[in-house]
């Protein structure tokens, strides 16, 4: 007799599928399975894609990046910097999108798609806005990585790239894609930020960043009012 068993666990952030056939058993049915899957794989893909360009573009100049001149600067150490950075951004963002699957639980698909469309253009304004470090600001000597963690968490907290992440969570179901996609693209705007030190800031054109950014919200916003409401 064939043996054939499925195990399936299924929630809003994640669809694992386990098949177990045996060497006689009757395969048919998983091309026809898989095809099923093949429109999540995609939005999963997209949602990637769009997180790390969009967080990637709005971070240039962005507060945060100014931090992470300051810290090359005063700190030197670039190696426990790059890893405060990420450590710091992977834990705020997955904060940042759990947040936003679970509001995106709260209201009706159409009502959210209007709350994701017009947040997205709100970033795009915002994106057009330049950002500056408060010139302050203390730096506390608690070692560098240490430093590093607290410091870029704390500045993280209600910056456009952390709202953009609670945002990118409510219109894509994928929660591990967004937060993947989201520190990934700080990493790309940050680590050259500390490599380079202000360098970075004199070689590229933050005002044309700024733009492309802002043209990119607006475009993810339209894109939310275009898909189809489950």
């Amino acid at each position: 007799m064939p043996i054939s068993e499925t195990f399936s666990v299924t929630n809003r952030h994640a669809e694992v599928s386990f098949f177990f056939v045996g060497l006689h058993g009757d395969s048919r049915g998983l091309s026809d399975r898989g095809a099923e899957f093949l429109p999540r794989e995609a939005e999963n893909v997209e949602a990637f894609f769009f997180s790390t360009l969009i967080v990637t573009l709005a971070e240039m100049g962005d507060k945060t990046q100014l931090l992470s001149f300051v810290l090359a600067a005063k700190l030197k150490r670039k190696g426990p910097i790059i890893l405060g950075i990420f450590f710091a951004t992977l834990a705020n963002h997955f904060v940042a999108g759990y947040v936003g699957a679970w509001l995106a639980g709260l209201v009706s698909p159409q009502t959210l798609k209007w709350i994701v469309a017009v947040s997205f253009f709100a970033f795009g304004a915002w994106a057009l806005i330049p950002d500056k470090l408060e010139e302050n600001r203390n730096i506390r000597d608690a070692g560098v990585f240490l430093t590093t963690l607290i410091a870029f968490f704390l500045v993280e907290m209600g910056d456009k790239t952390q709202l953009a992440t609670i945002a990118l969570a409510a219109r894509y179901e994928s929660l591990v894609a967004v937060v993947m996609g989201t520190t990934l693209g700080m990493m790309f705007a940050n680590i050259p930020a500390v490599w380079m030190g202000e360098t970075l800031a004199q070689r590229i054109n933050m005002k044309a960043m700024r733009w492309v950014a802002a043209a990119l919200f607006v475009v993810l916003g339209v894109l939310s009012l275009l898909a189809p409401v489950a």
